[in-house]
Formats: structure tokens, C-alpha cells, sequence
């Protein structure tokens, strides 16, 4: 069984969430490991009227953002790698700088010391400078960063479409695939 982090936390796009936690329920030999941020968990409510028990039933396994000494805190446990998605600036810029002062951020400092995938799926525009050298910082410890832009070349008759195609995707980084419009050449 592989396992798969998903960290949320306060930034806008908490559908992106929802939809990855979805299309891996579907995904038998994977299980996913979720954990929220007090501002993921209001993002959540705002954006889609979802509560927290909500949300987390679409996970198999549920940790509390401030329980740092969960078993995603240690690289003996063994994952395929984490996601955060939607990234906060806030979560971008303490894992640049290492900061672990939660479990989102513990876990994917595990991740990237461990030479584990990370994809961190950053909301905010337009970038400053901090932002920018914040995602240079992670691209150079070996994380990826993902900002979930729509693409038009399937020509998504939705905005679900728009997500699943990004969702696909970054699951895709991870050997995970799940349905979705894929790129099929223009011939």
C-alpha cells in the first residue's frame, strides 16, 4: 500500500483538495494521510460549505496539524511523497526556511530530507519577491512547485474539468493514475 500525505491549508482553491481527496478513494493500493490547517479547515467552510468531519471523511487517515509528533513526523514512515494543496505562502515560506512548527510543515521537511516528492500547490498572485525566492529555495532542496493553473487546450467544459485535469496531473507525479482529461495532440 502506498501512502500519500495531503496537507491543506488556508489558501483559496479548496476544491482542488476535495477533488484529489475524491480521486484517491478510487485509488486502491493508496491511502491517504490528511492533515489541516485551522485556516484550511475556515477555507474549506467558506469556499465549498464543507466542515471539517466532512473533509476528512474523504481521507483514510486523519492527523491533527498540531500533533508534531504524529508518524508523519519521522521518515521512518514510510510515504510516496506529500502534497499541500492549496499551498499558503505562509506554508511555502516555512518550508524554504525549514520551519516545522506544525505537522504540515514537520511532515513535508521529512519529505524533502528523506529525497521523498513534494508538491507544493501555491495560490496567490501576483508573486513578490519573497514568494519568488521562497519557491526557488524548495525547487532547490528538491520540492516541486505546482501552482494549479487552469488549462484551456481540452477545451473543460467546467470547472470541475479544469480541476481534475490538475489533479490528474499531480497525482501523476506521484505513478497515481486517476481519471481526467488528458493532453491527446492536436492531430
Amino acid at each position: 500500500m502506498r501512502r500519500l500525505v495531503v496537507g491543506v491549508t488556508g489558501a483559496t482553491g479548496a476544491l482542488y483538495a476535495v477533488r484529489m481527496l475524491q480521486a484517491l478513494r478510487n485509488v486502491p493500493d493508496v491511502e491517504s494521510h490528511l492533515i489541516v490547517s485551522a485556516a484550511g479547515v475556515l477555507n474549506i467552510k467558506h469556499e465549498l460549505q464543507l466542515g471539517r468531519h466532512e473533509l476528512q471523511a474523504m481521507a483514510d487517515h486523519v492527523y491533527s496539524v498540531r500533533d508534531v509528533g504524529a508518524t508523519l513526523a519521522s521518515g521512518a514512515f514510510a510515504t510516496a511523497g506529500m502534497v499541500v494543496v492549496p499551498c499558503s505562502m505562509r506554508t511555502l515560506a516555512a518550508v524554504a526556511h525549514g520551519l516545522s512548527d506544525n505537522l504540515i510543515t514537520r511532515a513535508a521537511d521529512v519529505t524533502l530530507k528523506e529525497r521523498r516528492r513534494l508538491v507544493l500547490m501555491v495560490r496567490e498572485t501576483p508573486y513578490n519577491l519573497a514568494h519568488l525566492r521562497n519557491m526557488t529555495a524548495v525547487t532547490e532542496m528538491g520540492g516541486v512547485v505546482f501552482p494549479p493553473l487552469p488549462a484551456f487546450y481540452f477545451r473543460p467544459a467546467s470547472i470541475e474539468e479544469m480541476v481534475d485535469h490538475t489533479v490528474a496531473r499531480v497525482l501523476g507525479m506521484f505513478d497515481i493514475d486517476v481519471p481526467g482529461p488528458h493532453w491527446e495532440g492536436i492531430y
